[in-house]
This record gives structure tokens, C-alpha cells and sequence, in this order.
């Protein structure tokens, strides 16, 4: 018996967005030499030719070449420039390297950049614009019916209607069950159009070309009947399936085979992309370990000076997969509590000292966190390590809680920069900190982590710590 296999829907359009990039990368600078007056030579082939490889390698990394899943206009601007910046920033460090920029003049580069730039956007945005206006028209659109009139039917109608790539029309909803659960379809819209039965006959004028089948995942002998009865036209069928019924936190699709599977928990940075994001921390904090040791070496002087006790403070506090680790602080406070009970600092907390106080409002004493992150055992940005004590306290209390540790601990977090930051003194504080790691771990990039650590000065330099 043959293994059932589900494969990729692929598509070229990738491919052509791909090949209209590389044609803008090298024609816009050789249209820019030829305006010029410039010879062209080897060197400018090579260089588009770069550019053609880094354009292709950023774009991906910016998801430009990937549906654009109802993203907004200027989000897509956006993601352009920052591909053809990051393009252009390697070309000219590749170029001082190989001493190719030389052969170039400056204004040439300056005009290739800002017109490379500028042709690459307009392309897309008209592109664009083209498929939106063709779809509104209903040209290459699919006349689509949802069986299943229920919040996954509901989800899907919506998510139909904004992205206007997915090239779908939703002409109604049919479900067999809707009279008997007494639901009012009454100005509904897309409108409730029927049962099983009108559907069929639908079909049979015509009037559908896609099925999307949103039932519920235990109605199978339902969703079986109905593609039995579909298998006799020439309609396109799709099952949705019905993951809402789990409220899965950090749900993802992969293959096993070819056999699609859905991460209930797992971590998003493995492999490849963990690699870059270690890459990523120990460039960054090598770097701030250098620029901060003036001020790391004027903090200790001033903790050893001003209150007797050791310099640093080591607490215990899980780190990725629940593995105790040891986290470096600057000791602000008489006391360094680091048992079963742990209590958290309050405002005008007496345990605090003065020279303390002021680390703490300023984070300056986050600094010594550094060394792990560069030993490994955090990051720059994930969720904050609590006390061990307060995960023991908080694991039993708040449904998910641990699954914050399937990354790293960082030196600052998501839920740090949205306002989740500081004295956590009731239930529904550390539920709402929780719900935001879980939405890092849900969402995350490397996008993602560079804009949390430059919003992170911001918030540091606004905001007031115990």
C-alpha cells in the first residue's frame, strides 16, 4: 500500500518576482553607466551579478518574495528597502574588499542605490496593484463556497476577503446543521446559501469552482459523505482543518516524509535560524561589551565602595528547556536572596541601596548579563528569566506558563518593551507578561529581535525600575 504523501501547492510566481529583480539589479546600473556615458565593463556584470545573489538571499530573509498574506502597502515598502539596503550595504563592503568600488564613481553609486531603489519598489507596487485591480474585476479569481457556517468558516471568509492574492471569491456559506442549531443567517455576509444538496446543484450551474470544507474535525463521516458527493464534479476542494476546537500556543506546520504535522509545542529558532540568531548575539554583545566596559568597570566600583557584599549577584533561574542557569547582575541590594522564596523588589523597597536604586532605574545593572549571553545560556532578546522561586510559584497558577522556556531568557523581551516590565504583584500581571512571551515565541524573526533591542533604549531611557 502506497504511503499517502500531501506536497507544497507551488507556484511561479516567486520565480518571477525573482527574475524582474535580478533584470531591475543589473539593467538599472547599466542604464545608469549609459546615461553617463560611462564604458561598461566587466566589473559592473560582476557586480549585478552580486547584486542578483544578495537581492535573492535578503528578499527571502524580509519574506518580499512570499504572498503577502493581507500586509498593507507601506509594511511592503518597507520590507523592499530594507532588502535593498541590506543588498547594497554587502555589495559595499564586498566592493572596499576586492577594491571593485573604485572602478565606480561615487555619484554612480549614490544614483545606482537611490534609482535601483526606486525602479525595484515601483515594480512591485505595480505588480501589485495590477493583481488587486484584476481581482476586484474578478479576473482569475475562483467563485468559492465554505461548507461549515462556524468561526473557522467565519475566519476563513474574512482572511479570503483582505488577501486579494489567494485569488478566491466567496459567493456563500452551506451547512446541513445550521436550521437545527437555530443560528440566524439573516444579512449575512457572504450570504448563507443552503445545505448539502443546493450546494451540489451550484455546482452543477456553474456558479462554484472551489469548495473550502470547514467542518469540525470529529464530524469525519460528514466531511467523508460530502467528499464523496464532490468527487462526482469537477469543483476544486480544500479541508480546513479545525485546530481552534486545541488553542494550540505555538502551533506550526512542517512535513515528516511528505506527511504534514502541526507543532503543538516547539521552539521556532532551530537549525538554521538559531545559528543566525547566536550569530546575531554574539556579534552584538561582544561589540556592547566593549563600548559598555567603561561604564561596567564605574558600576562596580561604585556597588564595592557603597555596600558591603560581592560586586555581582548570581541568581539561580531557568533558561532554555527549564535547565537551571546562573544569571550575572549588578548587586543592588543588601540582600541576595536565592532560595525557595524569593521577594520581588517593590517600590521604595528598603532592601534596595541608593547606589542600587539608581542601576535599577537605569537597567544598568542588566549589564554583567552580557557574559551569558556570550557563554550561551541567554540571549539578547527573549522572555525575561524569572527566580527560580517564581517559576515554581507561577508553573501551577498560569496554563502555558512554561513554554516560555523553549527559547532562551533574554536581556530584554517583548513584553519588556509593551509595558509588561518590572514588579509583577499580581496574577494578571504575570498572565498578561506570559501572553506576550508566548506571542515572541509565536511570532519571532530576527526582524522582530532588532526592533525589540532598539525600542528597548527607548523604554530604558522613559520608564522608572525599583
Amino acid at each position: 500500500m502506497a504511503t499517502p504523501t500531501i506536497r507544497y501547492t507551488k507556484s511561479a510566481m516567486p520565480f518571477i518576482l525573482h527574475a524582474m529583480d535580478s533584470v531591475t539589479a543589473i539593467a538599472s546600473l547599466s542604464v545608469l553607466q549609459w546615461l553617463t556615458g560611462q564604458t561598461l565593463h566587466e566589473a559592473s556584470l560582476t557586480i549585478g551579478l552580486v547584486a542578483c545573489v544578495g537581492l535573492f538571499l535578503c528578499g527571502e530573509f524580509f519574506g518580499i518574495y512570499r504572498p503577502n498574506r493581507g500586509r498593507s502597502a507601506d509594511v511592503e515598502v518597507g520590507l523592499i528597502a530594507a532588502s535593498w539596503s541590506s543588498t547594497f550595504l554587502v555589495l559595499l563592503v564586498l566592493g572596499m574588499l576586492t577594491r571593485t568600488t573604485e572602478t565606480f564613481p561615487r555619484s554612480t553609486i549614490i544614483w545606482w542605490f537611490a534609482g535601483g531603489g526606486l525602479v525595484l519598489t515601483c515594480t512591485h507596487m505595480i505588480l501589485r496593484g495590477l493583481f488587486e485591480s484584476l481581482s476586484r474585476f474578478g479576473v482569475g479569481t475562483r467563485k468559492t463556497a465554505i461548507v461549515g457556517l462556524n468561526r473557522l468558516g467565519l475566519q476563513i471568509a474574512s482572511n479570503a476577503t483582505i488577501s486579494k492574492d489567494c485569488g478566491m471569491t466567496v459567493v456563500g456559506f452551506f451547512d446541513d446543521r445550521v436550521v437545527a442549531r437555530n443560528v440566524d443567517v439573516s444579512g449575512m455576509t457572504p450570504p448563507f446559501m443552503g445545505q448539502t444538496s443546493d450546494l451540489l446543484t451550484a455546482i452543477g450551474k456553474g456558479e462554484i469552482d472551489t469548495v473550502l470544507v470547514t467542518l469540525p474535525m470529529r464530524a469525519e463521516k460528514r466531511i467523508q459523505t460530502l467528499l464523496d458527493q464532490l468527487a462526482n464534479s469537477t469543483v476544486s476542494v480544500y479541508i480546513v482543518p479545525d485546530f481552534f476546537v486545541f488553542e494550540l500556543l505555538h502551533s506550526r506546520w512542517m512535513h515528516v516524509g511528505g506527511l504534514p504535522v502541526v507543532s503543538v509545542f516547539e521552539s521556532p529558532i532551530y537549525g538554521v535560524d538559531g545559528w543566525l540568531k547566536r550569530g546575531l548575539d554574539l556579534a552584538l554583545s561582544i561589540v556592547g561589551l566593549v563600548m559598555v566596559s567603561p561604564i561596567m568597570i564605574a558600576c562596580a566600583l561604585l556597588v564595592k565602595l557603597t555596600s558591603p557584599g560581592p560586586v555581582f549577584f548570581l541568581q539561580k533561574r531557568y533558561g532554555l528547556d527549564g535547565k537551571e542557569i546562573l544569571v550575572w547582575k549588578f548587586r543592588s541590594m543588601r540582600t541576595c536572596d536565592n532560595g525557595p522564596v524569593v521577594k520581588q523588589a517593590t517600590k521604595g523597597d528598603p532592601r534596595v541601596t541608593p547606589v542600587g536604586r539608581i542601576l535599577r532605574r537605569t537597567s544598568l545593572d542588566e549589564l554583567p548579563q552580557l557574559f551569558n549571553v556570550i557563554g550561551g545560556s541567554m540571549s539578547l532578546v527573549g522572555p525575561r528569566p524569572h527566580a527560580s522561586a517564581h517559576n515554581e510559584q507561577y508553573r501551577s497558577l498560569i496554563r502555558g506558563y512554561m513554554m516560555r522556556h523553549k527559547v532562551k531568557p533574554g536581556i530584554t523581551g517583548l513584553a519588556q518593551v509593551l509595558g509588561s516590565r518590572g514588579e509583577t504583584d499580581t496574577l494578571e500581571k504575570m498572565e498578561a507578561r506570559i501572553q506576550l512571551d508566548h506571542r515572541y515565541i509565536r511570532e519571532w524573526s530576527l526582524w522582530m529581535d532588532l526592533k525589540i533591542l532598539l525600542k528597548t533604549f527607548y523604554v530604558v531611557l522613559k520608564h522608572d525600575a525599583y
